[in-house]
């Protein structure tokens, strides 16, 4: 964990020269086969650093097929396999990020089947990690909560007078 100057806050700092080989991933597969997360809505808090950067997401669709989609800053073109999609994801070479995933869109429009569940996160370096969670809708950066904001909206005090 790295407190970001940026934000003032705590986030987990993933970086190495080797994206494919240094990763959190949810869950540990040895203790979990899936996170089982039917919330169709992925969203990610992530801060780029001028470097590659990539993540996944495994699902399972209503054919009981596995399927991964792939985002990287590093490709140029989607590429769609039987069981992967490889997307280019563009975002400023530095800085936060809010990303945001219709999980069902993109299984049905890729595959032509529907979304089941969340088998597995992984994010690779090199970012910052502030955030992920799933929800049942798109839900905008000025809806979230204000604990899961960024940057907190400075607090109003008010004074009695007598």
């Amino acid at each position: 964990m790295v407190k970001d100057d940026e934000i003032g806050s705590s986030a987990l700092a993933i970086t190495s020269s080797l994206i494919h080989d240094t990763f959190i991933t949810s869950p540990n597969s040895r203790l979990h086969a899936s996170l089982g997360i039917s919330l169709p809505h992925i969203a990610f808090i992530v801060k780029t650093m001028d470097a590659y950067f990539s993540f996944e997401i495994e699902v399972v669709d209503d054919k009981l097929e596995t399927r991964r989609f792939r985002a990287s800053n590093f490709q140029d073109t989607t590429r769609v396999k039987e069981y992967i999609c490889t997307m280019p994801l563009r975002l400023p070479d530095t800085g936060w990020n809010y990303i945001h995933l219709n999980l069902a869109d993109l299984v049905r429009r890729v595959y032509g089947s529907g979304f089941k569940h969340c088998v597995r996160v992984t994010v690779h370096a090199n970012c910052h990690l502030r955030r992920v969670f799933f929800s049942d809708k798109p839900i905008t950066e000025e809806q979230l909560p204000a604990e899961m904001k960024l940057f907190a909206a400075p607090s109003v005090s008010t004074s009695a007078t007598s």
